[in-house]
């Protein structure tokens, strides 16, 4: 979780000195806390764009703190509440979590169990706040893709989207395969403010026969199939921005022509003698190094000056490794919509193991993962055989392996939890714990 990102928590506690000291755990582990006394005087607090954790007593003067779950949930089901119960009211907790409670702690509780849970819960409501936001900047500009993550890395990407998007300035966008070169340069064209429109050209992917007339356009006439004339895309794009994708793949002849375009921005047809002036910024992307290429003598050295005016860096997903949860929540929610598939669900252990992987192909390939984990296809890890046992910790598969041991037992006791406690020889509390934990749900076996 970034240091910068501001944590609440809402304490509701009717006993003074319970309240005081459990309001001082909270705010040293970095969150500002607004303690109350009682429901009643929580409800400025409560409200659907609270951004923090709601920690509530359940026996309180008043309004009890199963009614405060009662109202949160009516008024966001995605608002986590953690529920205090005293010894021995188990069957209270219990309702709790069926009526939507995040979590439950029974007192006395230890600082280390409530702050585990209470990030945990802050963790789930930062995302869903960042899903929330993401969706309704594409609502307004649905042409734009978001930029997902809050990683060191990806905030410098941001941090120079906003320093260099309104200036008119050519840019060069550097990046493996998957990072998201065309959605940092959707995001520029964005920023800059040009009424014109995006033009995108992947240079990889056009014959040598046709670029030059793609880019340029040509005149009636200028080779035996040129019936009529035609537009270029870098006439096309004028007011506006050309995205010009694996320049690396430019030949060389092409390469002189474009440069001299770049510097006069004026540029003639095939087949054509007008000069036609052109107004548009120029946003190249490369997944090779062009200064090496240039000096192997496939690329121009001066091009590579002239477009890198100031360069872009995008990190690997293996850099950003922060970003995955919130990255693969994103992708998931966008799959689900569109496959009419609902929602899976994931164990910590799991996203551990997600979070280890190498990912070579970036964000595209965690996004096309996210299509296989919705459409069922994915494997249970997301991982290789032969990359798994490498990838998975000691404790990560110590969980797995308890997981799988308790989501049998349900299945053998018809998921009563009592009879599944008793079969595994563990306390109903702590196996509660653990269900929440592994995600399982106590009537299934979830898998």
């Amino acid at each position: 979780m970034p240091a910068t990102e501001l944590l609440e928590a809402v304490l509701v506690e009717d006993e003074q000195t319970v309240r005081m000291a459990t309001a001082q755990t909270l705010e040293l582990g970095g969150f500002k806390v607004q303690a109350c006394a009682s429901v009643e005087k929580a409800q400025p607090w409560l409200t659907a764009e609270f951004g923090g954790v709601i920690v509530t007593d359940v026996r309180l003067p008043g309004r009890s703190g199963l009614e405060l779950l009662a109202q949160v949930v009516a008024l966001d089901p995605d608002l986590p509440v953690i529920v205090v119960t005293g010894h021995g009211d188990i069957g209270m907790a219990v309702e709790a979590m069926r009526a939507g409670a995040y979590d439950f702690i029974e007192k006395p509780f230890a600082a280390e169990r409530l702050m585990e849970t209470v990030r945990r819960a802050q963790e789930k409501r930062r995302l869903v706040i960042e899903n929330r936001r993401l969706k309704a900047a594409w609502s307004a500009d649905p042409d734009v893709p978001a930029l997902i993550g809050q990683s060191p890395a990806i905030e410098r990407v941001r941090t120079l989207i906003r320093s260099v998007g309104p200036a008119a300035v050519d840019i060069l966008i550097n990046g493996q395969t998957g990072t998201g070169k065309e959605v940092v340069a959707r995001q520029l064209h964005a920023a800059s403010g040009c009424k014109g429109p995006f033009v995108a050209i992947n240079c990889g992917a056009l014959p040598e026969s046709v670029f030059e007339s793609e880019i340029f356009g040509h005149e009636a006439g200028a080779f035996t199939s040129a019936q009529k004339r035609r537009i270029g895309k870098l006439e096309y794009a004028n007011g506006g921005t050309i995205f010009l994708d694996e320049i690396e793949t430019m030949p060389l002849a092409l390469q002189v022509k474009l440069l001299r375009v770049l510097q006069e921005r004026q540029l003639e047809r095939l087949g054509g003698n007008e000069r036609i002036q052109i107004d548009c910024r120029v946003i190249a992307a490369s997944k090779a190094d062009l200064l090496a290429l240039s000096a192997q003598g496939q690329f121009r050295e001066d091009l590579y000056y002239r477009i890198g005016v100031v360069s872009i860096d995008l990190p690997t997903l293996a850099e950003r490794r922060d970003d995955i949860p919130l990255l693969l929540a994103h992708f998931v929610q966008g799959a689900a919509l569109r496959y009419q598939r609902p929602v899976p669900q994931w164990s910590a252990a799991r996203m551990a193991q997600w979070q280890v992987r190498d990912w070579p192909g970036n964000v595209r390939e965690l996004r096309n993962f996210a299509d296989r984990l919705v459409l069922g296809v994915a494997d249970a890890a997301g991982i290789p055989a032969g990359e798994q046992a490498e990838a998975e910790s000691l404790p990560q598969r110590v969980d797995a392996y308890e997981r799988m041991l308790i989501a049998e037992a349900l299945e053998v006791n018809e998921g009563n939890v009592a009879a599944t406690a008793d079969h595994l020889g563990v306390p109903k509390k702590t196996l509660y714990d653990k269900l929440k934990k592994y995600q399982l749900s106590a009537g299934r076996a979830a898998e």
